[in-house]
């Protein structure tokens, strides 16, 4: 018997103002049996900080041929197209033909730092694509931010992003790495 995905439901309050965003969404995040809150949350805080009205979650690790999160414009074309977690670089390139920007997330700590040693030569050709880095604590941090049912404010500023609900709250310094 396969195992089903883990629903959870997110109330986001952005204030971006470094994009003069501010809007709530709600959301349904459905978490794939294989992955970690870490992970889920991580899609989350990637949302928050590309959210626009068009932009919305895909298969995700259910398919290679779909983002985590992406957003199309009228026509369908592709014009965002963002991954979590450390992606094959064929997978990658494939990604940046298909849409006018990438954004890749990788969290992990030492796996993250391994696996851009490791492809960082290839992936510095794609002028179309940008890799972001969480430091591992904290990524743990919005791993314990996690419920089924979430109620979250999010502050985007200077490039800083704290993310919070009602006990606690995460401060995430990303580090860009293309």
């Amino acid at each position: 018997m396969a195992l089903k995905a883990t629903i959870f439901k997110a109330d986001l309050q952005i204030a971006d103002m470094d994009r003069n965003y501010y809007q709530t969404h709600t959301l349904t995040l459905a978490q794939h049996p294989s992955e970690t809150d870490e992970r889920m949350m991580v899609r989350l805080l990637a949302f928050a900080r590309h959210a626009g009205e068009f932009l919305a979650f895909g298969k995700g690790l259910s398919a290679d041929d779909e983002p985590d999160l992406w957003q199309k414009d009228l026509t369908g074309a592709i014009e965002l197209w963002i991954d979590v977690g450390l992606p094959d670089e064929r997978l990658i390139r494939k990604a940046c033909g298909r849409a006018r920007q990438v954004v890749i997330y990788t969290y992990g700590g030492r796996g993250a730092e391994i696996w851009w040693n490791q492809n960082s030569g290839k992936l510095e050709r794609l002028d179309n694509l940008s890799v972001i880095n969480l430091p591992e604590a904290a990524s743990q941090t919005l791993a314990k931010l996690a419920q089924r049912n979430m109620r979250l404010q999010c502050t985007i500023q200077d490039g800083q992003v704290w993310l919070a609900d009602s006990n606690d709250t995460a401060q995430i310094e990303l580090v860009v790495l293309k």
